[in-house]
C-alpha cells in the first residue's frame, strides 16, 4: 500500500509539473503581407516546441496583444489610422484556448501600438503612437470594452526634427504595485507617470508629481521593464539604441546609467525595439533591428542595478520588433516582423547566453508574443 501511495504521489507530481510547463501563446501580427490575424499556440516549456491551436482571422494589424491577469480575455490594438484605429476585446475559451471576439472600440488616436490591462481586470490602457496620446477603457464584467473611457493628449516636440516633431506615445506600463502607469513618449524624450485609481468610476489617471522623467536628448524612449526588486527599471531607447538604467520609487524616477545595445563599432541604422529581464533579475535583454538584427545581453549588478554588456546574439529571423522570455526563464522567443517565423532560443540561466534551438515557429510578420501559464 505504501509503495502504491508513493507511485501515485510521483505520478501526481509529474502531472502537476507537466501542467506547469505548458503555456498558451498568442502572437500578434501585421496583416498586410500574408498574415491572417492573431495566432494561438500551445507552447511546451519542457521541449521548446509549439503546437498550433487556432487563428483569429479578420483582425486588422493586431500589432500588440495582452492577456488579462485571470487568463479569460485577450486584448489587441488595431494599428491603423483614422476610424480604423481601434482596440479589440476577445474571450479566451478556457479549454481550447481559441479566441471569441467580444467587441471593439475606437482607440481615439492614430496608430495604437501598445496595450495593457490592470491586474484586477477593471481598466485597459493603449498607447497611440501617431496620435500622441493614451486611451483608457473601463472593462465590462465579460471583459469587453465599456463606453467609459479617458484620453490624455501629450503636446510638444523633441530635438530630432525628423522623428520628434510631435508626441509619439509608445507604451503604457504599470509599475509593479499598479499605483502608477508609466508612459514612454518617444517624441518628447519623456517617461510620464500617472497615478492610477483602479476603483475609479471614471478618469482613473491623474498626473503624478513630478509628472515625468526626462531622458537623454533624442533617446526616443520606447519600452521599459522593471527589475523584480521593484526599485529599478530599464529603458529601451529606440532612436539612440541605448539601454538606460533608472532608480524608481512611487512614480519618481532618476536615470543612473546608459549603455549602447549595439555591438562595438556598429555603423548601421539604429532602431531598437523591445526589452525584457530574466525572471531572476540577473540579465536584461534588448532587441536591435535593421542591420544589427540581434539581441543584446546585459548582466545586472545585484547591488547597484547597473548593467554590463556581455554579448550580442545574432538572429536568423529578421527585424525583431518584439520578444518574450518564458516565466521559467528557460526560453527566449523572438518575433521577426520582416520574416515568416518566430526564432526560439534556449537560455543559459547561469551565463545569460542564448542558444538557437532550430525549433522555429511559423508565423508571418509576427510582432508581438504573449504567454500565459496553464
Amino acid at each position: 500500500m505504501r509503495q502504491l501511495f508513493f507511485l501515485m504521489a510521483i505520478s501526481s507530481l509529474a502531472a502537476c509539473q507537466a501542467t506547469a510547463q505548458r503555456y498558451r501563446m498568442y502572437v500578434g501580427t501585421y496583416t498586410n503581407n500574408g498574415s491572417e490575424g492573431i495566432y494561438a499556440f500551445e507552447f511546451d516549456a519542457a521541449t521548446g516546441l509549439a503546437r498550433p491551436i487556432d487563428t483569429a482571422r479578420n483582425v486588422s494589424n493586431p500589432s500588440y496583444v495582452t492577456i488579462s491577469n485571470n487568463g479569460k480575455n485577450l486584448y489587441a490594438v488595431n494599428e491603423n489610422e483614422g476610424a480604423a484605429a481601434t482596440i479589440s476585446a476577445f474571450a479566451i475559451d478556457p479549454h481550447s484556448g481559441k479566441l471569441q471576439f467580444i467587441n471593439k472600440k475606437p482607440s481615439l488616436g492614430d496608430a495604437p501600438c501598445y496595450i495593457t490591462a490592470s491586474a484586477k481586470n477593471k481598466w485597459l490602457f493603449a498607447a497611440n503612437y501617431s496620435g500622441g496620446n493614451l486611451t483608457g477603457y473601463k472593462l465590462a464584467p465579460d471583459g469587453g470594452l465599456s463606453d467609459v473611457y479617458q484620453t490624455i493628449q501629450h503636446s510638444g516636440k523633441g530635438p530630432d526634427a525628423s522623428r520628434q516633431s510631435a508626441p509619439h506615445v509608445h507604451s503604457t506600463i504599470f509599475d509593479p504595485k499598479e499605483n502608477f502607469l508609466l508612459v514612454c513618449d518617444l517624441g518628447l524624450d519623456k517617461i510620464y507617470a500617472y497615478e492610477f485609481q483602479e476603483s475609479a468610476a471614471s478618469d482613473p489617471l491623474k498626473p503624478a508629481n513630478p509628472a515625468f522623467g526626462m531622458t537623454f536628448p533624442a533617446a526616443g524612449p520606447r519600452h521599459l521593464v522593471f527589475h523584480p526588486n521593484q526599485k529599478w527599471f530599464y529603458l529601451m531607447e529606440e532612436m539612440s539604441g541605448f539601454v538606460s538604467s533608472w532608480k524608481y520609487e512611487k512614480g519618481k524616477m532618476a536615470e543612473t546609467g546608459r549603455l549602447d545595445a549595439h555591438a562595438a563599432g556598429y555603423q548601421g541604422r539604429r532602431g531598437s525595439a523591445d526589452i525584457h529581464i530574466s525572471p531572476d533579475g540577473k540579465f536584461v535583454y534588448a532587441s536591435n533591428r535593421f542591420e544589427a538584427n540581434d539581441i543584446a545581453i546585459f548582466r545586472v549588478d545585484a547591488n547597484t542595478g547597473l548593467l554590463t554588456k556581455i554579448n550580442n546574439q545574432a538572429l536568423t529571423t529578421k527585424k525583431p520588433r518584439n520578444f518574450i522570455i518564458s516565466p521559467d526563464g528557460n526560453w527566449l522567443l523572438v518575433a521577426g516582423e520582416a520574416d515568416n517565423f518566430i526564432e526560439v532560443f534556449k537560455s543559459d540561466q547561469q551565463t545569460g547566453l542564448l542558444k538557437a534551438t532550430g525549433n522555429n515557429i511559423p508565423v508571418q510578420n509576427a510582432v508581438c508574443i504573449q504567454l500565459y501559464r496553464l
